[in-house]
Order: C-alpha cells, then structure tokens, then sequence
C-alpha cells in the first residue's frame, strides 16, 4: 500500500512539472505580445507632445507678449503628457519581469 501512494505522488509531480513547462512555454510569448501592445501608448504620447508644441508655436505667433504664460502652460501639458509615457513603460516592465 505504501508503495503504491509513493508511486502515485511521483507520477503526480512529474504531470505537475510538465503542466507547468507548458504553461511557460506559452507564458513567453504572450509576455512579450502584450509588452509590445502596452507600448502602443507610446505613440500617443508622441502625437500629443507634438500638438502641444506647434500650437505653442501658433500662440507665439498670434501674440508674443503672453510668451511666458504661454510656455509655463506648454511645459505643463508636457509633462502631464510625458507621465502618460513614463506609465505605459512601467506597465511594460511590469509584463516583461514579473512572473
């Protein structure tokens, strides 16, 4: 009786071991799909940078004595912009180094 449990517990680990090399093989994959689907955000980001600096640019233009007020809003909407940024790379880090 003994001998059979002890069997059986050895067969169980190896099924366990070999689900489990399994699911790694499939986890590598789709770890580096959807790290390359968080940096999607990337690019919107680079989109709103660009739109917040030319129409920092046509502001200037149409009235340059508000320079200054102007650019403290630019630098602003900069950096609430570039945090977006900073986030979709912590996701992406996140997906690549845990697990």
């Amino acid at each position: 009786m003994a001998r059979r449990s002890l069997n059986f517990k050895r067969t169980h680990c190896f099924l366990l071991g070999t689900l489990l090399h399994k699911f790694m093989d499939l986890l590598l994959p789709a770890k580096a799909i959807g790290a390359g689907l968080s940096t999607v955000a990337l690019l919107g980001v680079g989109i709103g940078i660009g739109t917040i600096f030319s129409s920092l640019m046509q502001s200037f233009a149409r009235n340059p004595f508000q320079q200054q007020q102007l650019f403290t809003y630019a630098m602003l909407g900069f950096a609430l912009t570039e945090s977006i940024a900073l986030f979709a790379l912590l996701i992406t880090f996140l997906i690549l180094f845990t697990l």
